[in-house]
């Protein structure tokens, strides 16, 4: 019964948070209404586009020389992860995009603890990186080639790569965990 309460938390937790956060509407300067997805541009009723500048845009990690190809699990409606997987791109790594309905079972084959669960997940050199890390943190960790499992953004925090939404920045840690379930926090964003 536990498990299956997790599980119903999670995805209405999910459901709320990415469509209060990955959609919105702005006016242009035309009047017209234009739907932004995160920073990716989606036309308007004019054909015209609008590009959101992310504050994930700026790489912080550009001589990274490491691992590059990653996997990415996610739900085929899952919108928000789909700007991250744009985010991941735009940071050099090369993606590929799986989209299945058995996030949850694939979430226990890599042993990642429920409090860390979010809505992707993306296996790369050999460890687990749970939600919406930032992909220089992601360079970061492989860089240092610690002995943990991975790293997990829990939940779907407002202002994370892919759930951006305007100028709402919720603070957030980006958690290493190890294969025991321990838990550290790797980086913290108060403001940013």
């Amino acid at each position: 019964m536990s498990k299956l309460l997790s599980k119903i938390t999670i995805t209405v937790v999910a459901i709320a948070i990415s469509t209060f956060g990955t959609f919105y509407l702005t006016s242009t300067s035309k009047g017209n209404n234009t739907v932004n997805s995160s920073n990716l541009a989606i036309a308007n009723d004019n054909h015209e586009s609008a590009t959101l500048v992310s504050v994930w845009d700026k790489e912080t990690e550009p001589d990274y020389l490491g691992t590059k190809e990653m996997t990415v699990y996610r739900s085929p409606s899952c919108g928000c992860c789909g700007v991250w997987v744009e985010h991941a791109l735009k940071h050099g790594f090369k993606v590929e995009d799986l989209k299945t309905e058995e996030m949850e079972a694939l979430k226990q084959k890599h042993n990642i603890p429920p409090e860390l669960a979010s809505c992707h997940t993306t296996i790369i050199d050999g460890y687990v990186m749970e939600g919406h890390i930032p992909a220089d943190d992601i360079k970061r960790f492989l860089t240092e080639k610690p002995q943990l499992a991975g790293l997990a953004v829990p939940g779907m925090p407002i202002g994370t790569p892919g759930m951006e939404a305007q100028d709402i920045k919720q603070p957030f840690q980006v958690l290493a965990f190890n294969d025991k379930g321990e838990v550290e926090v790797f980086k913290e964003y108060q403001s940013y």
